[in-house]
């Protein structure tokens, strides 16, 4: 049985924590809300990521089929049919099946044409055999009809076609007329497919000879995949839906890691909020705790039940935030799509699916956050002597002793080694480490900068005693600061170290597209349709065109579980800096072929300018690499090559883009209108126009659009942090009732009292938002000189947004001169005698 003075303590405990949470529910709600957000965020932006990885997935496995396996072309060009009977009969191979694949158009719609052999595709991927149309109007033979076409369910619908009409198809620059005999059943919801006989494809649409994949059906794989990896032409990889998945999963990976830990990073500031509001109310319950600890409770019991606080806490805000998440992951789907604005999974439509795993790893993190928040403080204040802190409820540091520095340099030093360590398998995991680091020794070194920003205004004489009053207070009581600071200083260091970053990528994009886009008209097309010799040659002739400049873009799989590199064929003549932004470049030896590659190509491979390498184009020839250029368009990288090059090697005439130069005094809009005339009626839709401004317009667009969720998550901090300033501030005030009560006494005045809790609110957000801006300055070089290369490859020049900061920095300091008066009015509405009535 319980001593009577532990039974008695254990009351009266539970009897002060359920007061605290009827008297301050706002308090404990906003910490909980806290808790809440960080949960959210991180659970939204991973149930959206792998739900559109999962439905990428399906996709890719629809248009592969069932294959094992495959050899695929290395580029849009294909590889020789002859390779075809050779991979069949290779060792470990059950049967092949020969694919083309073209990007068509129809309608004004996009979708994947496949030229198939039918015997073979039921062999090896039958769920891509279309079935025919029943009623009198099948004749049995159309799958070998060289007019027959059929389409997944998907197609049908985009199309806005039914089966048996006629419909007119682009691809390979051609058009031709197609019937819809049929459906493809065993493709699923959301994957646009077309299905041809293969040698309709190969006759009709311009492919004879070439092939761009070969399905196989697999009768040993540890035989198979060696056996074809010996006989395979630099033109060919293996590889298969997994693959696929793979180079997807590779080039959205460090985006989405990136927005999870920023939001974990949101996650940690709720805890440092926590932390901030527990520790006042632990230090207004510390006389509380003392006397019941001479009552007979133990010091972990003190820890214990701010533990249980803190676990209710993350109970409620952990459960209200994956409520939220999956709220946001639904909209934000709606809103952004599945790759949240950035551009990687364009063209799907992606289903949000629950992840348990997922949640349960939230959950518990929002728990920790809001544990650890409480029970550090609880364990500072269990460690006090009961009979000192009867008689002390004010700051736990000794105003005449230094503030320690030491652990906030060893964080600050070791944040700073670990940004210069390299990625871990392509991630920037030290250079989050690193700002974890930063982010705890900045915190730390609050009270130090508070004690070194105002010892010598507290030395200083002045005539207005609020002053001197607010500023002594802060100086003596710079533990009491950091606490009311810590939740600010994190919340207002994200923020700026989010906008600095994402400030100076946007900036760099603009200015790198002001030196890109230098034409005066841009054409592009798209969905199979090309600008082939001849119109190319019309176009040439459109009045006010003074030149066109033709290029095309052509992906190359260097690697088949990595991202496509980008072919770029581009007029580069004599000066390569006119048209490529270039940052290095060196002589090539006579006779050998230059390509210029992009600075994330170079980043990725290890490139290096006077470097021959190979591509998979004309038989795997070598090149010598004669500069590197800037390139924010492509992540995994881009290499350029001469367009007199590019034709003498490969013999490809046909183009997909043109930069127009117009004749002085042209009128560019009538110049686009006759340039988009001059070619075929067939080609006409699939063709658009764009000025300069335009394109620079829409791709700042597709920027802010990528950017969409950090610039969620820089108001979130914003609002967290403005949240913090008022929440500490008004605990701090309230919780200072007999020492206004003093002061009446000896004769300040109460607005005196007032000016005083003015001047205190406004140094503690001028401290806070000083330490934030500093801090989260030190983050964004982290950022943007760390993790942005790691992630992404590009590399940029810092720039700092002034106004973001001035306007964060006055935000602060308004929020907590203005909560902390309104919280002294409350404050000193009491009787002086009242006030300090328990002190006689």
């Amino acid at each position: 049985m319980a001593e009577p003075g532990l039974l008695s303590a254990r009351l009266a405990l539970g009897w002060l924590i359920g007061g605290e949470w009827r008297w301050h529910p706002v308090r404990f709600l906003l910490t909980a809300v806290a808790i809440a957000v960080g949960v959210a965020l991180g659970f939204a932006v991973h149930l959206v990521n792998g739900s559109a990885l999962a439905t990428f997935d399906t996709a890719i496995r629809g248009v592969n089929g069932s294959a094992e396996l495959a050899v695929r072309a290395a580029s849009p060009l294909g590889f020789d049919e002859a390779l075809y009977p050779r991979v069949a009969t290779a060792p470990g191979v059950a049967d092949a099946s020969p694919v083309v694949r073209l990007s068509a158009r129809a309608n004004g719609k996009t979708f994947t044409l496949l030229g198939l052999d039918v015997i073979r595709t039921a062999a090896v991927t039958p769920s891509l055999i279309g079935l025919r149309a029943s009623g009198p109007e099948a004749r049995g033979d159309e799958a070998f009809d060289d007019s027959a076409l059929f389409l997944s369910r998907d197609a049908l619908t985009r199309l806005g076609t039914r089966v048996g009409a006629r419909l007119s198809v682009t691809a390979g620059g051609r058009t031709v007329p197609l019937t819809v005999a049929g459906l493809i059943a065993g493709v699923g919801d959301g994957q646009p497919i077309g299905v041809l006989d293969i040698a309709a494809a190969q006759w009709r649409f311009d492919r004879l000879g070439k092939l761009d994949r070969v399905d196989l059906k697999l009768a040993d794989r540890a035989v198979a995949e060696p056996a074809l990896a010996r006989l395979l032409p630099a033109t060919a990889v293996i590889g298969g839906a997994e693959a696929e998945s793979a180079q997807a999963e590779t080039l959205s990976r460090a985006y989405r890691v990136n927005l999870d830990m920023l939001a974990l990073v949101a996650l940690l500031t709720g805890g440092f909020l926590v932390f901030s509001a527990q520790s006042l109310s632990v230090a207004r319950r510390l006389r509380a705790f003392a006397l019941i600890r001479t009552l007979g409770l133990p010091r972990r019991g003190i820890v214990a039940a701010v533990a249980v606080e803190g676990v209710v806490i993350g109970l409620i805000g952990a459960s209200l935030g994956l409520l939220a998440g999956y709220g946001l992951a639904v909209l934000a789907l709606r809103l952004f799509g599945g790759d949240l604005g950035a551009g990687y999974f364009a063209g799907g439509a992606s289903r949000l699916a629950f992840q348990p795993v997922a949640a349960l790893a939230f959950f518990s993190l929002g728990l920790a956050a809001a544990v650890l928040g409480s029970v550090l403080p609880a364990r500072a204040a269990a460690k006090a002597a009961p009979a000192a802190a009867l008689k002390n409820a004010g700051d736990l540091i000794d105003p005449r002793a230094p503030v320690p520095w030491r652990p906030a340099l060893i964080l600050l030093a070791l944040g700073g080694a670990a940004a210069f360590l390299p990625a871990v398998a392509g991630l920037p995991l030290f250079g989050f480490a690193s700002m974890a680091l930063l982010l705890a020794g900045g915190v730390a070194g609050v009270p130090w900068l508070a004690r070194r920003l105002l010892t010598g205004w507290a030395k200083r004489p002045t005539r207005s005693v609020p002053t001197l009053l607010a500023v002594r207070h802060i100086h003596g009581a710079p533990g009491e600061a950091a606490t009311a600071l810590c939740g600010i200083v994190a919340s207002t260091a994200l923020m700026i170290a989010m906008a600095t970053m994402v400030g100076s990528f946007r900036g760099a994009v603009d200015e790198w597209l002001g030196q890109l886009l230098s034409a005066d008209l841009y054409l592009r097309t798209e969905g199979g349709s090309g600008f082939d010799l001849a119109a190319q040659a019309r176009l040439r002739a459109v009045p006010g065109v003074a030149s066109l400049a033709f290029s095309r873009q052509l992906p190359l799989t260097l690697a088949p579980d990595r991202p496509p590199v980008m072919l770029v064929t581009r007029r580069v003549n004599e000066d390569p800096g006119s048209l490529l932004p270039l940052i290095e470049e060196t002589a090539v030896p006579p006779g050998a072929t230059p390509i210029w590659v992009s600075e994330p190509a170079q980043r990725l491979y290890g490139w290096e300018p006077g470097e021959a390498i190979a591509l998979p184009i004309a038989g795997g020839r070598r090149f010598i690499v004669a500069g590197v250029w800037r390139d924010y368009a492509r992540q995994a990288g881009a290499v350029a090559i001469r367009d007199s090059d590019y034709i003498r090697l490969t013999g490809d005439t046909t183009r997909d883009e043109a930069a127009a130069t117009l004749t002085p005094g042209a009128d560019g809009a009538a110049v686009g209108r006759a340039l988009v005339a001059a070619l075929p009626p067939d080609r006409r839709a699939a063709t658009q126009v764009a000025a300069p401004a335009t394109l620079r317009r829409f791709a700042l667009q597709l920027f802010d659009r990528s950017f969409a969720v950090t610039y969620i998550l820089e108001g979130v901090a914003i609002l967290v942090g403005l949240a913090g300033v008022a929440a500490t501030v008004s605990a701090q005030t309230m919780a200072r009732t007999r020492e206004f009560g003093m002061l009446r006494h000896l004769g300040v005045a109460k607005r005196q009292i007032t000016a005083m809790l003015a001047t205190e609110g406004a140094l503690l957000g001028l401290i806070g938002g000083l330490a934030g801006v500093l801090l989260g300055g030190v983050l964004g070089q982290v950022l943007i000189h760390v993790i942005n290369p790691q992630s992404f490859n590009f590399t940029m020049e810092t720039r700092i947004p002034v106004g973001t900061v001035l306007g964060v920095v006055v935000a602060l300091i308004a929020a907590g001169a203005g909560t902390a008066v309104l919280a002294g009015r409350r404050a000193t509405a009491t009787d002086a005698v009242l006030a300090v009535r328990e002190d006689w």
